[in-house]
């Protein structure tokens, strides 16, 4: 038998790709091949559980701006495909979706599940097979057919969608046939700091920080996370992300500085005066200069030996040391933690090998790739989803287009 479609991957991409195809052929033999004997494991576990499908961002040119690797290429695929798209996808399928204050979408169920047997149930109606517990071993085209040879059998097929996200294996078959594949690295990891003022202090956070790595340009800002290891939320995952290579290359040793309010030191210093000139015999520890979380606060005061001045009595050094701790506060930082259970990497095939037209190899006719197989990836917050809708939405366009064109 001779397949018009199949996707190595039950990922995300894979399976959307695969229902794509289905939806524009419903007569096309579409066979999904799963490595693992669980399909769609991302999805699963994404946004703790509930989903994070994609995020409210409508513009193109604007969602490209949370992509450190594949900003460029996506703009036009985004043009086609984004995330009113998928919502509207998902509504049709009878998936309420909502945006939430911080621009991240779930289903209304709140509950990853919804998704998954949505696919599934696609699946189903579209009779596209999935075969798990198969992984792929090597790729061959002859004839104008591709061969993909496992363990167990092998399969032939006119298309290959390859959406095996982060699998070294693959990279590695690919790379021998000639792809180019970037050398993967982690991204979206939390820092791990061992310091005073934060180690009692898991489950803090603040709202807006602004994080710096020190010797680098890089520095970004957003809600603040103390965890047990250290530090974590969206300012120190988004820095992860856009700086994941140098952070390799350091070997996860460097310093950040990080202003916990992102203030500047010349209005916090205007606070202090006025607190001095109006409150001066009020103590520190009981009137917080700034609006922060009081164990945190206390955890500075404690740092500096702060806690039984009062603000009358601060000297020139004492005020000095209090704003530079709360404006440039330095740590150091000793390796990484995965994000909870999600893992992204940046690395992969290189995006000049593909046509983003299309998602088809530049080198191999109708071998296709969509999702983080590719070297495209995301800050958190749904983002990395929308490329695995969007890069398996424009390769099934086309690789329906091919299936209708030769059957008419």
């Amino acid at each position: 038998m001779i397949y018009d479609l199949i996707v190595v991957g039950g990922g995300a991409a894979g399976f959307f790709g695969a229902i794509q195809t289905a939806e524009r052929n419903p007569s096309a033999k579409i066979l999904i091949l799963e490595k693992s004997q669980k399909v769609l494991s991302k999805v699963k576990i994404s946004g703790g559980g509930r989903c994070n499908v994609t995020h409210g961002c409508f513009d193109p040119k604007e969602m490209t701006s949370y992509y450190p690797r594949g900003n460029k290429e996506l703009r036009g695929p985004f043009h086609r495909f984004l995330c009113g798209d998928m919502m509207g996808w998902l509504e049709d399928n009878d998936v309420e979706t909502k945006i939430e204050d911080d621009g991240r979408v779930f289903p209304t169920t709140d509950s990853s599940q919804t998704i998954i047997d949505c696919f599934q149930e696609n699946c189903s109606k579209h009779q596209i097979e999935v075969k798990l517990g198969i992984g792929v071993n090597a790729l061959s085209l002859e004839n104008d057919i591709w061969t993909i040879q496992t363990k167990e059998v092998n399969f032939q097929t006119k298309t290959v969608l390859l959406s095996t996200g982060s699998t070294p294996s693959v990279w590695k078959m690919l790379e021998e046939k000639g792809h180019r594949i970037i050398p993967p690295v982690p991204s979206l990891f939390t820092f791990n700091i061992n310091h005073p003022i934060i180690k009692p202090l898991p489950g803090i956070s603040v709202p807006n920080a602004n994080v710096k790595i020190l010797g680098t340009q890089f520095e970004d800002n957003g809600p603040l996370l103390i965890t047990h290891w250290g530090l974590s939320g969206p300012a120190i995952l988004k820095l992860s992300a856009w700086a994941a290579r140098e952070l390799h290359d350091k070997d996860y040793k460097f310093e950040i500085e990080v202003n916990w309010l992102n203030e500047s030191e010349e209005k916090l210093r205007d606070d202090l005066i006025a607190i001095r000139k109006n409150s001066g015999s009020r103590l520190l520890r009981n009137f917080q200069l700034v609006y922060f979380p009081k164990r945190l606060w206390q955890g500075i005061l404690e740092q500096l030996d702060l806690m039984d001045k009062n603000y009358a009595d601060l000297t020139k050094k004492e005020i000095d040391g209090l704003i530079a701790i709360l404006c440039k506060c330095k740590f150091q930082v000793n390796g990484k933690s995965t994000f909870k259970d999600e893992f992204v990497t940046c690395g992969g095939i290189d995006t000049k090998e593909v046509n983003f037209k299309t998602m088809e190899s530049k080198l191999f006719p109708k071998l296709f790739f969509a999702g983080e197989v590719l070297n495209v990836d995301a800050v958190t917050g749904g983002f990395n989803f929308q490329a695995a809708w969007t890069t398996s939405f424009i390769a099934a366009e086309e690789i329906s287009s091919r299936i209708t064109n030769k059957n008419m």
